[in-house]
């Protein structure tokens, strides 16, 4: 299954759980979760609540990834996993969880593509687009320019893969970046933040259609 369109990532904000977030973007139209939770307080607490999460997207029909943790996302039926470079590796994954799931790796660089693409990742989240308070560790700033150059050099070298935008990015900007040659957008904190993230998901699924 190839991942497009919109990738909502679970967050918490003032006004919002990580579990209400999820149903806004579902009830919002969006059918693609990645249940991240870095605060949780213990494995129960991430394991819990992303069983409530993966229930919400059953209930919507919708695809449930999880951060990092492969494990969970074996053991709860999710879609697949995203693993950040500090994660474990994605042979490792593969070995554990077969090929019935998807695997996603986080990538900054062209390099960073190809070595995931020849371990046998499913699609990749390239980013940061821009500055972004959800995520410690920022990678280097990649904007416009970098898609382009990355996307560029991934023609040059035949890698055909599915690449997530993400970091920062912007209801207003979902148009050009999808227009760089991506598959899709990652976003949360713009979503949340919005006066009304429900019509403001709606808005942004209904921009990703007319430039697919």
């Amino acid at each position: 299954m190839v991942i497009k369109g919109l990738l909502f990532i679970t967050h918490r904000s003032e006004r919002f759980g990580y579990l209400q977030s999820a149903e806004i973007a579902l009830a919002g139209g969006c059918r693609q979760i990645q249940f991240r939770m870095k605060d949780a307080l213990s494995s129960d607490e991430f394991e819990s609540t992303a069983r409530e999460v993966k229930k919400l997207c059953d209930d919507y029909g919708a695809d449930l990834y999880i951060n990092d943790r492969v494990e969970v996302c074996a053991r709860i039926g999710a879609k697949g996993v995203h693993l950040g470079k500090l994660d474990m590796q994605p042979s490792e994954a593969r070995a554990i969880l077969g090929s019935g799931f998807v695997i996603g790796g986080t990538a900054n660089t062209f390099d960073d593509i190809r070595r995931l693409y020849n371990d046998g990742v499913d699609y990749i989240g390239l980013g940061p687009f821009r500055f972004t308070n959800t995520k410690q560790n920022l990678s280097p700033i990649l904007g416009s320019d970098g898609y382009s150059r990355i996307i560029g050099l991934c023609r040059e070298h035949q890698i055909d893969i599915p690449l997530i935008a993400i970091g920062g990015i912007t209801s207003d900007e979902v148009a050009s970046i999808m227009r760089l040659g991506v598959s899709g957008v990652a976003m949360s904190s713009s979503i949340l933040n919005s006066v009304n993230p429900k019509e403001e998901v709606r808005k942004i699924i209904k921009i990703i259609c007319n430039e697919e």
